[in-house]
């Protein structure tokens, strides 16, 4: 512990794995390694085939290259703690690693569902304006949205490890998750959390909450256009382009909200329910993404197999 004063703040932190199955760590660690490598490299192909691709570098599959490095990101900040427990039983995290890994998950949630977002708004402009799509999602225009994704996320998340430093700590140290999370930290706390509370809740309702608002909207808005197609033929392949990403929000939003609720609400919900819906939080999305993108994504499943042909041959 490091003391000054009044002040307390502990040099490190105990991650927890899964409550109750602590004998069973080295066998949980299949399925986790499992998830954690279909994250990797199912995200790698897709980045490697919209590369190599031309017919694929447009506006849909740039945000399919953005949501790819966030998974990648998501999946690597995780890994080294998450196996490391189960494999090592390496429980202890130093505080500033703890603040800058909780940092950084939480940049990248942001992200991510802020590039689901921009993928939505994609969609909505190619079903409602086909022939202004290019015009109005020119590779500027992506990029700058990118860029102000990236930005937002950055900014908005800056003061979260200061406000976390400010605190003093004492009694227990032992985290709810194999990483750190902003709200597992701050109910660490024996001081006064009112303005982690408040910033946190600002921060989550304006962002994320903001982003999830207009992806609705942005889908209210697409069944309206399609709803007004002539034949039913158009309806359905109109929407059937939305599948992979509305399969994409629901796989993302569903086990964060739910955790977000936990954690502020739900002290009596089993260690065990709060502990599964975090690892579905941010260890589902990543594995997920590609492989539904690789399924029902008709031009990324074809380049998919063009590159293994070339290669067999």
């Amino acid at each position: 512990w490091e003391f000054n004063g009044s002040f307390y703040q502990p040099s490190a932190f105990l991650m927890m794995g899964i409550p109750g199955l602590e004998a069973l760590h080295p066998w949980i660690s299949i399925p986790f390694c499992a998830l954690y490598l279909t994250a990797l490299l199912g995200n790698c192909v897709i980045l490697f085939i919209i590369g190599k691709t031309p017919s694929l570098h447009e506006p849909m599959y740039y945000f399919l290259s953005m949501l790819a490095v966030t998974d990648l990101g998501l999946a690597l900040c995780t890994l080294p703690t998450t196996l490391g427990l189960f494999w090592f039983n390496v429980r202890r995290i130093g505080f500033d690693a703890c603040l800058a890994q909780m940092y950084f998950i939480h940049i990248l949630s942001f992200i991510e569902s802020s590039v689901l977002l921009a993928m939505a708004f994609d969609r909505f402009i190619a079903i409602s304006h086909p022939l202004r799509h290019a015009a109005i999602l020119t590779k500027t225009t992506v990029l700058k949205i990118g860029l102000a994704i990236v930005l937002r996320g950055m900014v908005s998340l800056l003061p979260i490890p200061f406000l976390l430093k400010r605190l003093t700590y004492c009694g227990k140290t032992e985290l709810s998750h194999s990483f750190c999370f902003h709200p597992d930290i701050m109910n660490l706390a024996c001081a006064d959390i009112k303005v982690n509370v408040f910033y946190g809740m600002i921060i989550l309702l304006s962002t994320v909450g903001m982003d999830f608002v207009f992806i609705v909207l942005s889908y209210i808005l697409i069944i309206r256009t399609v709803v007004s197609l002539t034949t039913k033929e158009e309806c359905l392949k109109a929407l059937n382009t939305c599948v992979s990403h509305i399969c994409a929000v629901l796989v993302f939003f569903i086990p964060m909200i739910g955790l977000s609720m936990i954690h502020r609400f739900g002290k009596n919900v089993p260690p065990l329910v709060n502990t599964l819906v975090a690892y579905t939080y941010l260890i589902i999305p990543p594995a997920l993404n590609p492989v539904i993108y690789s399924i029902k994504s008709t031009h990324i499943r074809e380049a998919l197999l063009r590159a293994l042909c070339r290669k067999r041959g």
